[in-house]
């Protein structure tokens, strides 16, 4: 499923116009990017949480150039789905 699948999607079920629902989802996904970028975490109950997740100092290998690399510390973005969103998959994917 797209974001223009999911637009038309919420403008049937509510008959809220496709372009205001675009400039809603719009708004929500800056809002979770710019929080996530000031490191704050952002949940959603009954959905799941989008968390910042810290990355250690490694140690890693270029095969191509037989060479070592460090690869700095960094932060990576994660969604992790609320338990009650993952059973319902669970219980209705076949």
């Amino acid at each position: 499923m797209t974001k223009a699948d999911i637009v038309n999607e919420i403008s049937k079920s509510t008959g809220i116009e496709k372009v205001t629902v675009q400039r809603a989802i719009e708004a929500f996904m800056e809002a979770v990017k710019d929080s996530m970028v000031k490191e704050k975490n952002v949940y959603l109950r009954g959905f799941g949480s989008f968390v910042v997740k810290k990355r250690a100092k490694k140690t890693a290998r270029n095969i191509s150039k037989n060479t070592t690399i460090v690869i700095p510390e960094h932060f990576v973005p994660s969604f992790k789905p609320a338990k009650s969103f993952v059973n319902k998959i669970k219980n209705n994917v076949k």
